[in-house]
């Protein structure tokens, strides 16, 4: 089993490019089935997780490969433009 807590303190790497996509904010959790849907990376200019929600990756559960010491190696789909300060 691991904690959420633990979960935001690994970095999300996408598992063909091993782009750093950045550590989680936050999780979407699907109440009535008891199970997390998604995981979600801040997007570029977030300050302290505020603004922008829409900038946001989401990233579905089903799309994680690996949960590891570390990282989160996550196959993800989408073409990522984002410049990480």
């Amino acid at each position: 089993m691991i904690k959420t807590s633990d979960l935001a303190e690994k970095e999300v790497i996408t598992f063909k490019e091993g782009r750093n996509l950045g550590p989680i904010s936050d999780i979407e959790v699907n109440l009535e089935e008891g199970k997390v849907e998604a995981i979600i990376i801040p997007g570029p200019g977030k300050f302290l997780g505020f603004f922008n929600r829409e900038n946001d990756l989401v990233i579905p559960w089903e799309d994680i490969v690996n949960i590891g010491i570390d990282v989160i190696l996550v196959e993800f789909k989408e073409t990522i433009d984002m410049e990480r300060e």
